[in-house]
């Protein structure tokens, strides 16, 4: 059961703490509760004279409030210290420390595959990220990617054609949609799937988000595959990242084009496509140990 105190207190520590986020999760993590330190997290290093400690009951409250207006909102929140935090996203360094939701979060799920790319997509990298998600879920596999314009609304679209779950990680608070063209797509990702936002609700977009919300992504996922990506891209971000997570990176063999893709093809954990299938009997092969993750 989700202990709505507990969830409350971590917001205000990350609220009025002058901490660093990962800090405060460190700190949480190791005594596996915020409301025991609380105070100790919302203290300054150095208080002024004047200093006037803050009302954590009031606090509490106000932000249980908030909390459940999400809630009518239809956003659900999950913390690192919920047992429904998502089991992949754990294992990685760039957890946040919660997350809000739409849809339907499976925190157990293990079989899910990002297909990420450019904005800025060609015809034939839109038609092959949309064979890769069809085939992706035609094996039963969850697709995730980032909602952006090109590559990750392709993917999007391919997976709910095929009548599959697919996950979306935005680079927004969920009451808001980037790009605005894809706030229907967003809907009905939520409807049958599940939209994830490591920022608060009302939060805009912003540059520096994007980024963020590649470390999510690569954390939810088994492997990322790279379908199309210039020097600037998103996708290269998060193809760092995935192999920094010991994750599996897929490169369309078009990437290679950049510098970046060539860079990194002959990396342990990387594979360059020879075709869309190629991903299927690579993941089959990755993931024989442990046959109860994904069904090939």
């Amino acid at each position: 059961m989700v202990d709505r105190r507990e969830q409350a207190a971590l917001l205000v520590a990350l609220r009025n703490s002058e901490l660093s986020w990962p800090e405060i999760s460190r700190r949480v993590e190791e005594v596996g509760s915020t409301s025991a330190i609380l105070e100790q997290l919302t203290s300054p290093s150095a208080p002024t004279l004047d200093h006037q400690p803050l009302d954590l009951d009031a606090e509490i409250a106000t932000m249980r409030t908030e909390i459940e207006q999400w809630s009518a909102d239809g956003i659900g929140l999950v913390t690192l210290l919920d047992e429904t935090y998502p089991t992949q996203l754990l294992m990685v360094h760039q957890r946040p420390p919660f997350l809000t939701y739409r849809g339907l979060p499976d925190p157990a799920e293990m079989n899910a595959v990002a297909v990420v790319g450019s904005r800025a997509a060609t015809p034939a990298g839109l038609e092959r990220a949309r064979t890769v998600a069809t085939l992706l879920c035609n094996h039963g596999i969850t697709v995730v990617s980032g909602l952006a314009a090109g590559i990750d609304t392709a993917a999007h679209q391919a997976a709910l054609d095929a009548g599959s779950r697919t996950v979306a990680v935005v680079g927004t608070g969920l009451r808001h949609c980037y790009p605005v063209e894809n706030r229907d797509l967003q809907s009905r990702i939520a409807r049958t799937g599940a939209v994830f936002s490591q920022f608060w609700p009302d939060a805009g977009p912003a540059k520096r988000q994007f980024p963020m919300r590649n470390g999510v992504m690569s954390g939810l996922t088994v492997a990322t595959v790279i379908v199309e990506a210039g020097e600037h891209s998103g996708a290269r971000t998060q193809a760092r990242l995935a192999l920094e997570h010991g994750r599996h990176v897929f490169l369309m063999r078009e990437v290679l084009v950049n510098e970046w893709a060539r860079g990194i093809a002959d990396r342990p954990n990387t594979t360059v496509l020879e075709g869309p299938d190629h991903v299927i009997k690579v993941l089959g092969d990755m993931l024989a140990e442990t046959p109860d993750l994904i069904n090939l």
